[in-house]
């Protein structure tokens, strides 16, 4: 969008509301203005919807590149694939690995983050517990260590956004608060933890909680764990991975509800594999397979994160799960924008902040996405979906 563009007619999700037959008016700086000129160039998107770019604050990687291990080119490529189905802000997270290779990592990331290319990085690992380890690698799992813990965060040279930790593990309640006192987010995840030690870390700062359900112990009516401290307290967020793998539709409902739409990120965890295919694929130091868009460790089994796209995602959310729009785009965009501390320029549509966008059709599948004001898929255009 080089030259100043209104887009009309559609249905358009603001933070105070729907607006039916709405317009985004997107300037010369691919910003969101707040009035039209005579001279501006009009797109009709009658019967469609426009909201906020997704921001995926959980993701490893796409199209076919990873972003724990691959060059420059192999990120970038794994950014476009997932902007490409509307993710237009993506942090990128690595997983569990030697502590000197992640600090390496984290450098290498910083740069890109640096550039603007990704919205800062997500360690996830190795400080996770041996129990719940999902897949990664059992041999390099390490104790939260406060000094290791800063290790990483000093590395990424202010880029660090979130680090997953099992905070009962010893020196996780003192890596916590190591983490909330130098601004980034502590987030409980892939933890074997109690109710009450889980509540003592939300105490201690942690405010988010890393793929709610998955890779923890089970709610339960005597021994209610990890799940139900997370759920109950105001003061966190939980992420959510609606592929209906990693969820049955009873348990994303339940989390979605009893939290609210404030308290909701939805992410990826994709790995390399989303917007890819099935086949065989590396996820740090092991191997996946990929069948009918599942994957799972080659020795063990278990889930090793999704090929999910965030518009994927929105429209299960939308068509299956039957959420008000509004509650969908609070949490596949305003919410972890702001948990990012990035609301100010993404988020949400308003004007001076970018225009980072989606256009969906009647039936919730997506036809367009701007980034800045830039088409990244323009609608209409061959090989996007047809308007009208």
């Amino acid at each position: 969008m080089a030259a100043r563009k209104v887009l009309t007619g559609a249905q358009v999700v603001l933070p105070t509301g729907t607006v039916t037959d709405g317009r985004v008016i997107v300037d010369e700086r691919g910003r969101i203005a707040g009035h039209a000129h005579e001279d501006d160039e009009t797109l009709d998107l009658t019967g469609h919807w426009v909201v906020p770019g997704f921001v995926d604050m959980h993701n490893h990687g796409g199209g076919g590149a990873s972003f724990t291990s691959g060059t420059v080119d192999d990120v970038l490529k794994g950014v476009h694939t997932h902007r490409e189905h509307g993710t237009t802000t993506t942090v990128a997270s690595t997983v569990t690995g030697d502590l000197d290779f992640l600090a390496r990592r984290a450098g290498f990331l910083a740069d890109l983050a640096e550039q603007g290319e990704i919205a800062g990085i997500h360690f996830e690992g190795p400080f996770i517990s041996p129990c719940r380890k999902g897949a990664h690698d059992a041999s390099l799992l390490r104790d939260p260590d406060p000094a290791e813990v800063r290790k990483l965060v000093d590395a990424a040279r202010g880029q660090a956004r979130m680090v997953t930790l099992a905070t009962e593990l010893p020196g996780g309640t003192d890596s916590v608060r190591l983490l909330a006192e130098h601004g980034v987010i502590a987030a409980i995840g892939h933890t074997d933890g109690t109710y009450e030690q889980t509540a003592l870390a939300i105490e201690a700062g942690a405010t988010v909680a890393t793929h709610l359900y998955n890779a923890m112990p089970g709610l339960g009516h005597r021994t209610p764990g990890p799940i139900a401290a997370l759920l109950e307290d105001e003061r966190v967020t939980v992420e959510l991975i609606n592929d209906g793998t990693h969820l049955h539709p009873a348990a994303f409902q339940l989390a979605f509800h009893h939290a609210g739409a404030g308290r909701v990120a939805l992410i990826t965890d994709a790995m390399d594999a989303a917007g890819f295919g099935d086949g065989r694929y590396m996820l740090g130091p092991l191997e996946v397979e990929v069948k009918d868009s599942v994957a799972r460790l080659v020795e063990g089994d278990s889930i090793a994160g999704s090929t999910l796209t965030l518009d994927r995602a929105f429209k299960r959310a939308a068509t299956i799960d039957r959420l008000p729009v509004e509650h969908i785009v609070r949490a596949i965009s305003a919410n972890p924008a702001k948990l990012l501390g990035v609301y100010d320029r993404v988020g949400s549509l308003e004007p001076g902040k970018d225009a980072d966008l989606v256009v969906l059709d009647a039936e919730f599948d997506l036809v367009g996405v701007a980034r800045k004001g830039e088409w990244v898929v323009a609608p209409g255009a061959p090989g996007a979906p047809r308007l009208g």
